[in-house]
């Protein structure tokens, strides 16, 4: 492939030792259906024969760039971003697996849709072998759910998006924000532009023990915690350091060791309705949408605190406004799951 080539996508790999899973991500890439591309790979300072595994490859397509210093994650996608020739630029990370149709269906998907910045995917989760666990990570695939999601979680899976290269430069990872640049990323390109996901997985994630986020909880929610408190800053909320960390239990409710007592329940209610009221004053999330969003944390945190304070949960439910919007979700619910028992909420 020569230097004047443009081809339509750009495939980033960012790879930092990764000699055991990183041919299993090229080859993924090198089988695609869709083949006007270029495969960029970014080696990070490897010292396990990553950058020699890569080189091995004879196919023109790949690209490999090394750092001369180890930059980490969000400065190795930041270079990639640069060097990209693509119109488009599709991440996948040097331990996942992209399927066969995963560019020809995205890159299709930002053709017909050209006020959409970026779309994704849902993922699988594979083991360390490389075989498929049956377990489907999905997440929002319309563009105002995406967008009214951002102050509580990562709205795209990172290693299945793809997106129009000239906006990642306008946007890049803040390089700074070691852990969830990614996050950090979409939540920002969210506030401005469209961005979706295709309801079906495109690409497969990797468990094992070496992944850079394993083990790293706390280090995680640091960063997290960040992200969130310049969002509520922009949307004019005041918050204590003890609204903060509460924000962050709210999507985690089902790893907490305690179940939520009145006293949270009090605050759940009380954080919500401010959050809607600053949003319906000036509006930073779709309103219709964000209104959901906050019904469905309401609803989350009384089904995880009904166990433990009883029936007196759904009379606080009922008397709150913020439950006027998950009605139908509510009654889905309890049709299909409350059977003697209440279940765990994967969503929000």
């Amino acid at each position: 492939m020569t230097a004047s080539y443009t081809p339509a996508v750009t495939v980033l790999i960012p790879v930092h030792n990764r000699v055991g899973y990183i041919r299993d991500a090229i080859d993924s890439i090198l089988a695609q259906t869709f083949t006007d591309f270029e495969l960029l790979i970014i080696d990070d300072g490897s010292s396990d024969g990553s950058a020699e595994a890569v080189a091995a490859y004879p196919d023109r397509r790949l690209r490999l760039l090394c750092n001369s210093d180890n930059l980490g994650i969000p400065g190795s996608r930041n270079r990639g971003i640069d060097a990209a020739r693509g119109e488009f630029l599709a991440f996948l990370d040097s331990d996942d697996r992209a399927r066969p149709e995963r560019l020809e269906r995205q890159v299709a998907y930002l053709r017909a849709h050209s006020d959409y910045a970026a779309v994704s995917s849902w993922i699988e989760w594979m083991s360390e072998g490389g075989k498929p666990l049956g377990r489907i990570k999905r997440k929002a695939v319309a563009a105002e759910q995406i967008a009214a999601e951002r102050l509580f979680r990562s709205c795209l899976e990172n290693s299945a998006a793809m997106a129009r290269t000239a906006i990642l430069r306008r946007y890049r990872h803040r390089e700074h924000i070691k852990l969830g640049s990614d996050y950090d990323l979409w939540a920002r390109i969210a506030a401005d532009h469209k961005l979706a996901a295709l309801p079906q997985v495109l690409t497969y994630r990797r468990q094992h023990g070496g992944r850079s986020t394993q083990g790293r909880v706390e280090e995680i929610k640091v960063w997290r915690l960040q992200i969130f408190s310049e969002q509520l800053h922009s949307l004019g909320i005041a918050y204590s350091p003890s609204d903060l960390e509460r924000h962050y239990e709210l999507r985690r409710m089902q790893k907490l060791p305690m179940r939520p007592d009145s006293v949270y329940l009090d605050w759940a209610q009380d954080w919500l309705q401010r959050l809607r009221t600053a949003n319906a004053c000036d509006p930073h999330y779709p309103e219709a949408a964000f209104a959901h969003v906050l019904g469905m944390f309401w609803l989350k945190a009384c089904w995880y605190a009904a166990p433990e304070l009883g029936w007196r949960v759904w009379s606080r439910f009922w008397a709150s406004p913020l439950r006027a919007e998950v009605w139908p979700a509510l009654v889905r619910l309890v049709r299909t799951r409350f059977a003697g028992q209440l279940p765990a909420l994967s969503r929000p």
